[in-house]
């Protein structure tokens, strides 16, 4: 019993000072242009934002699109065919300098901050080739992640995406978020999976298909995601796709044991001098 007080009140003091954090930080934020609000509002608001390398048009992004291109030629050809369920395969690229200068554009992190509300941590970047499922499990599944109350995901697209690519597929905002009714029984469903993820009959029983939101792009594509507050998943593919994954959250995160993954030795790295990011 007094374990379960100290808890609860240990979390409510640790909301608290994030809020007096944000408050306190507002005033510190950087201007943005019109059209750069516009992505930080849209995230408020749908929980995705879509654009392209050519609509961004950050000074690093031919360096940085040329590197990804040479990185994945090195990725090995799986092994995995006889598998029902197979795992992507991550490579972790933080340390080459074309993707660390990329993810730390100062007109990015000014995006990033503003959405936060917060001092911006750039954990890192996975390099991602997910291989065709017949069913869901792991990724596939509807899910948020959990780094953070608020993060954002940047999502580059290397090759052209269609349906069969699998792409990356949300549920906007309003239609899951507090006080709307089915944002409790999402939650509900989550906590029955154990937080892994529900399916898509699952889904489609609280919230119909005619309502969620499927990002297919041509290679270059942009999805500017916050993983955390929107429901989202990528979806069943029967071809390859592939694509950057640059994280962030606020500085520090609430859980920075899940952010050691865009950095550490979990998955291969390629064999480069380290740089600091």
């Amino acid at each position: 019993m007094i374990l379960s007080i100290t808890k609860k009140f240990s979390t409510l003091k640790s909301e608290l000072d994030y809020r007096l954090r944000i408050w306190q930080h507002a005033k510190k934020l950087p201007q943005l242009t019109e059209r750069d609000r516009l992505i930080v509002d849209t995230l408020k608001t749908e929980g995705v934002y879509i654009t392209t390398l050519e609509n961004l048009g950050l000074k690093s992004t031919s360096e940085m699109f040329k590197a990804a291109h040479q990185q994945l030629a090195q990725m090995t050809a799986t092994t995995t065919q006889h598998l029902s369920e197979k795992l992507p395969q991550i490579h972790t690229v933080t340390d080459i300098n074309e993707f660390a200068n990329w993810g730390q554009e100062t007109r990015l992190l000014q995006i990033i901050e503003n959405y936060l509300g917060l001092p911006v941590a750039f954990h890192g970047v996975h390099l991602r080739k997910d291989l065709p499922n017949a069913h869901q499990f792991g990724t596939l599944l509807w899910h948020k992640d959990s780094e953070d109350r608020k993060m954002v995901k940047i999502i580059i697209y290397l090759n052209d995406v269609a349906q069969k690519h699998g792409p990356f597929e949300y549920v906007p905002l309003h239609l899951t978020s507090f006080p709307a009714i089915n944002s409790y029984r999402i939650d509900y469903k989550l906590w029955q999976s154990g937080y892994l993820g529900i399916n898509d009959d699952q889904l489609n029983k609280i919230i119909p298909k005619s309502a969620w939101k499927s990002c297919p792009g041509t290679a270059g594509t942009v999805v500017i995601a916050d993983p955390r507050t929107a429901l989202h998943h990528g979806t069943i593919r029967t071809e390859e796709r592939s694509a950057l994954f640059f994280v962030y959250t606020a500085n520090p995160p609430k859980r920075p044991e899940l952010c050691t993954q865009y950095w550490d030795d979990t998955f291969s790295r390629p064999n480069v001098d380290k740089i600091p990011v």
